[in-house]
């Protein structure tokens, strides 16, 4: 319960500086909404959002999991291979000196205005914290534990399972709960570019309707999703984690 009473005092705090600011400029509800009518509009649109809220909900996970495995193979790719870090790596760096919301057009107009780019986008923006991460955990693996297995006769295959990846499984928790905050940021990017449903489009839907209050109702459920989304990620990266390492701190394996 404790852990919790910081973020819940944290955020009666900004609601409150919120409500404030909104009846102190008297800003009008067509710019700047309070939160009672913010929550007025979340009670009001309840089915609405929550329809929408379910394909964006959809988009994160698929990408996040496509997104994450093509992360974890590649880091290991590139561990396992001296050519692949040659040649892929290379390209695998250069490649985030590209915009990846400047690529949101074209997805769209690849795959359309379905599920497909959204899910596209985010496998594209969870991919390189993950795959960076973890080849730099396995990158990282101490000397002596890979020698000490060479010695015992392992081959590089088990060296690989049994000494690198639990090794290196805090980086990929790391890259992970990295991922868990960057996945909606590509879904609702690719749902502004072109969509008929989800919370990006719900959002400039209401923005177009000078419906502003919806518009910050919508933005408020993808922040909550977020962070229970990056809380998920962290506890079972956590208990996985404490299992893995008991006591010691070092794998079982060992």
């Amino acid at each position: 319960m404790k852990r919790w009473t910081g973020p819940i005092a944290a955020t009666v705090v900004a609601l409150a500086l919120w409500q404030g600011i909104v009846w102190i400029a008297d800003t009008p509800h067509f710019i700047l909404p309070g939160p009672f009518r913010v929550a007025q509009a979340l009670v009001r649109e309840a089915a609405l959002i929550g329809e929408n809220t379910l394909v964006t909900l959809v988009e994160i996970l698929l990408g996040l999991v496509l997104g994450a495995g093509l992360g974890v193979a590649t880091a290991i790719h590139l561990s396992l291979s001296p050519t692949a870090r040659t040649f892929i790596l290379p390209v695998l760096v250069f490649s985030q000196a590209i915009p990846v919301f400047a690529l949101a057009p074209v997805l769209t107009l690849w795959f359309g205005y379905g599920l497909a780019p959204k899910i596209v986008m985010a496998v594209l923006i969870v991919y390189f914290p993950v795959a960076s991460a973890f080849y730099d955990g396995l990158s990282g693996t101490p000397r002596g534990l890979i020698d000490l297995a060479r010695v015992m006769g392992a081959s590089r295959g088990r060296i690989m399972t049994r000494v690198q990846i639990p090794a290196a499984l805090p980086s990929l928790a790391t890259g992970l709960r990295l991922a868990a905050v960057y996945a909606p940021i590509g879904a609702v990017i690719g749902e502004w570019v072109g969509a008929s449903k989800g919370l990006g489009y719900l959002m400039l839907y209401a923005n177009g309707r000078s419906k502003i209050d919806l518009m910050f109702a919508a933005l408020f459920v993808l922040a909550i999703m977020t962070v229970l989304l990056r809380a998920t990620i962290d506890l079972v990266c956590t208990k996985l984690l404490s299992r893995w390492t008991g006591e010691t701190g070092r794998p079982n394996g060992f």
